[in-house]
């Protein structure tokens, strides 16, 4: 079975950047259609536009006129499907986690290698989530540092929740939780939803970074 294929918008203010990336992204079997914004203005302005929504957007956090924080509120807001990568040169584990919070899919540093890019986005689009593999480390291990037992206490998960909720921080998709439970996909898909509602959280990448700061999924 063929790769789904994806279509993508390029967000950055450093045009350099930004062609360098287009050129990368060329080479990726899953993308189709690459498209270029200059900064949050222009995103949402190209997005109007486009009949076929893109699957993905690269996005810079530091733009003129809408930066990648306040772009990625209107996204969440008006466009839920998209999916967002963070390409930064910031480390703070601290932002990453306030951006998940946001709504963001993944996160990416800029000096990162172009195969671990096209490993961001292919599990961005299986996975709903990615973390740079040279953050994650320190994002994780200040999550543990702060984690929190009240929480997840308090919250009331079913023992096939739990299971689930397991699962997805293993990275594995709701048809491949479905085979090792032997339930089908649509049944997981419902206990995701039940899992996104009771942690009040925005995404997967959102569900994995509160079941770890919360004690309900150990590292």
């Amino acid at each position: 079975m063929s790769e789904q294929k994806i279509d993508i918008v390029v967000t950055d203010d450093h045009k350099l950047f930004r062609k360098g990336m287009v050129g990368l992204l060329e080479d990726f079997d899953i993308v189709e259609n690459i498209y270029e914004a200059g900064n949050g203005v222009e995103l949402l302005e190209l997005i109007g536009e486009l009949d076929k929504k893109p699957d993905l957007v690269l996005l810079d956090i530091n733009m003129p006129e809408m930066d990648g924080v306040e772009v990625t509120k209107h996204l969440r807001k008006d466009f839920r499907d998209i999916r967002i990568l963070i390409l930064s040169m910031e480390e703070a584990p601290q932002l990453v986690a306030h951006l998940v919070s946001e709504g963001v899919n993944g996160y990416l540093l800029k000096n990162a290698e172009p195969d671990e890019l096209e490993l961001a986005i292919k599990k961005v689009i299986k996975n709903d989530f990615y973390f740079s593999g040279s953050l994650s480390g320190a994002v994780l291990q200040g999550l543990k540092k702060n984690a929190s037992t009240d929480t997840g206490s308090q919250l009331k998960l079913t023992k096939r929740e739990s299971q689930v909720l397991k699962l997805i921080c293993e990275e594995l998709t709701a048809t491949e939780i479905g085979e090792k439970l032997g339930l089908s996909a649509r049944t997981i898909e419902g206990h995701k939803y039940n899992l996104l509602e009771k942690t009040n959280t925005k995404n997967i990448a959102g569900l994995v970074i509160f079941a770890i700061k919360n004690s309900l999924y150990k590292i």
